[in-house]
């Protein structure tokens, strides 16, 4: 490689903690990371491990919250996530899809473990990212992307040793199928034991690895399953090296400049802004969901 970027540190999984009594996450960002910007666009981002749940007639999850001044992506790679929100948008995504909902101006929403999946129990991982917005679009109407699996912008590697799933932004000429409010890359990437991929990605983005499957050598340091690899703002190239069958979460974006207030679940630039959205909440102008 003429231009590798730079492995500022390999994290491994916080301890763990639940959102809801259906989510068991690591935290990454911003505790793992430490600093809030450190990583924007991508302001939070929680993995929910492989957890094997017992079959359960009630649907565990997350009860009905508030949102402003952000987006939720939410990943499934085992079992099925649920959503209702209060613009009336109601989904199931399954393994490999993408729910991505932008918050915006105020929403409520509720997520939570399908109904059959709980019925019967099984293995559930996911991975929820909040992704930050823009000043100047912090109070855009709030919407949503259900993002199947077949959507994807797909790059088969050579001898079918992989494949690069595109879900924002782009890899060469392949398009993600997200809309995003500002410049990122958001890829799964799948590789087979043994093989090799290198690709590029802007130097000034900040950007990251998540290694959701197997074991592997990034830029020729070993990373271990479930760690996290954050890279310096220097360099362009990446190379992953399948050591076993891998996945990998690519987090790439470029960094919104933008001072950050955040409070609960409220994302805004001033505290101002957050008692606004906090007094915009009781006054019922996030419109209405049951729990």
């Amino acid at each position: 490689m003429n231009n590798p970027k730079i492995i500022e540190s390999i994290i491994p999984p916080p301890p763990h903690h639940w959102v809801g009594n259906g989510f068991k996450v690591n935290g990454f960002m911003p505790g793992g990371i430490r600093s809030e910007s450190r990583m924007s666009p991508f302001f939070l981002l929680d993995y929910n491990a492989k957890v094997e749940f017992p079959p359960s007639e009630k649907q565990r999850g997350v009860g009905v919250h508030p949102h402003r001044g952000f987006e939720t992506v939410t990943i499934a790679y085992k079992g099925k996530v649920e959503h209702h929100d209060s613009a009336g948008n109601h989904d199931v995504i399954g393994e490999g899809d993408v729910q991505w909902m932008t918050a915006g101006s105020g929403i409520l929403h509720k997520e939570y473990q399908e109904k059959e999946f709980s019925k019967k129990g099984g293995i559930f991982q996911m991975v929820q990212l909040w992704v930050n917005l823009p000043a100047k679009h912090k109070m855009t109407t709030p919407k949503y992307q259900p993002i199947t699996y077949n959507t994807f912008g797909k790059y088969i590697l050579p001898e079918d040793n992989g494949i690069v799933n595109v879900i924002a932004g782009s890899y060469k000429d392949i398009k993600g199928a997200a809309y995003t409010f500002s410049p990122m890359n958001v890829y799964d990437i799948k590789l087979n034991k043994d093989s090799t991929f290198e690709f590029d990605l802007p130097e000034k983005y900040n950007t990251c690895i998540l290694m959701i499957e197997g074991d592997s050598a990034i830029n020729d340091q070993r990373v271990s399953e479930n760690n996290l690899v954050l890279f310096k703002n220097s360099g362009t190239e990446i190379t992953l090296n399948a050591l076993t069958n891998c996945t990998f979460l690519v987090l790439s974006g470029e960094p919104i400049n933008e001072p950050i207030a955040a409070h609960g679940p409220f994302l805004m630039n001033t505290d101002k802004e957050i008692q606004v959205a906090i007094d915009d909440y009781y006054a019922g102008k996030f419109g209405t969901l049951e729990d």
